[in-house]
């Protein structure tokens, strides 16, 4: 039985990459050819679409599509094989040390102030690359800030510091991303529900939902759940991502979450994650709760699956 393809159209939702630049790839380039099917129709094989995915990965991390492109196919192939899936939260090995450490972070900031913090973030951000900066830097570092906070080993003022030093370096960051991709589906709308004033979870989660190449639009903190409702249906929203931090009672959070699941469509998927112990065994259907920042990735996917049909 001969393999299926897949459509152009198809490819473009999976992959990240227009039509239009597919079609110049294959003119300039020779790659990549589709093939036809039985019935004469253009169309790309699972494995060339795969290929085309990690090739999009790697246009992320910075390199050209002419020179990746030419090179080739043994050394394109070693290239990619370096390319990992899905970037994954761990634990520093023995002797390794975290990508950002509190007590250098610190040093940064009483020596120098916040100037000097935002430039020590942004030399861990060039040492890591933005996936690893935000889920094995940026989120661990900020429990361990909030943890010194409530332990008095720092200032409100230093803690206060430190958010608005790591929003500024993420908004930088994020900048060549949103104007370079070709962005695709899920639309996303981020926001916190009132009550919910911290928004650092969920501009982490926006540069994570940025680099799967997803539409996002940001409304800030505490967004009244009629305007979330209004803003999901003029921007035509597949997704409401909120963010909810320990700091929110649970006596808050769970009413917002189920009036919002109650006035939003069925089709509009609710993703919810932070660290608030409210979400912890949470079961209401049409929710998704994520543990951790590396479920996003996986939340993406499964959407797209979901959404994308096998052909046009």
């Amino acid at each position: 039985m001969d393999e299926p393809l897949l459509s152009i159209a198809a490819v473009e939702r999976e992959t990240g990459l227009g039509k239009d630049t597919l079609r110049a790839w294959e003119r300039r380039y020779g790659f990549p050819v589709p093939r036809r099917d039985a019935a004469g129709a253009r169309g790309y094989p699972r494995a060339l679409v795969d290929r085309l995915v990690l090739i999009r990965r790697a246009l992320l991390a910075g390199q050209r599509p002419g020179r990746l492109l030419s090179m080739p196919d043994a050394e394109l192939d070693a290239l990619l094989a370096g390319l990992a899936p899905a970037p994954r939260a761990r634990a520093p090995g023995p002797g390794e040390a975290p990508p950002l450490d509190i007590a250098e972070g610190l040093a940064a900031l009483r020596a120098g102030g916040a100037e000097a913090l935002r430039h020590w973030l942004t030399l861990g951000l060039a040492r890591t690359g933005l996936a690893s900066f935000v889920i094995d830097g940026v989120a661990p570092l900020t429990v361990a800030i909030g943890e010194a906070w409530v332990d008095g080993r720092i200032a409100v003022y230093e803690e206060h510091l430190y958010s608005e030093a790591v929003q500024s370096v993420l908004r930088s960051a994020l900048v060549p991303f949103q104007a370079g991709l070709e962005l695709r589906g899920p639309r996303l709308l981020l926001t916190t529900v009132p009550g919910e004033a911290h928004g650092l979870g969920l501009l982490m989660a926006e540069a994570l939902m940025t680099l799967q190449a997803c539409r996002c639009l940001s409304l800030g903190t505490q967004t009244p759940l009629a305007d979330i409702v209004a803003a999901a249906q003029a921007h035509r929203i597949d997704v409401v991502a909120l963010s909810f931090s320990a700091s929110l009672p649970a006596a808050q959070a769970l009413p917002a979450l189920a009036e919002l699941r109650a006035r939003l469509p069925a089709s509009v998927e609710i993703w919810a994650g932070g660290g608030s112990p409210a979400l912890r065994g949470l079961r209401i259907a049409g929710i998704r709760v994520m543990s951790q920042l590396v479920d996003i990735s996986e939340a993406v996917a499964d959407w797209r699956h979901l959404s994308s049909p096998t052909a046009d």
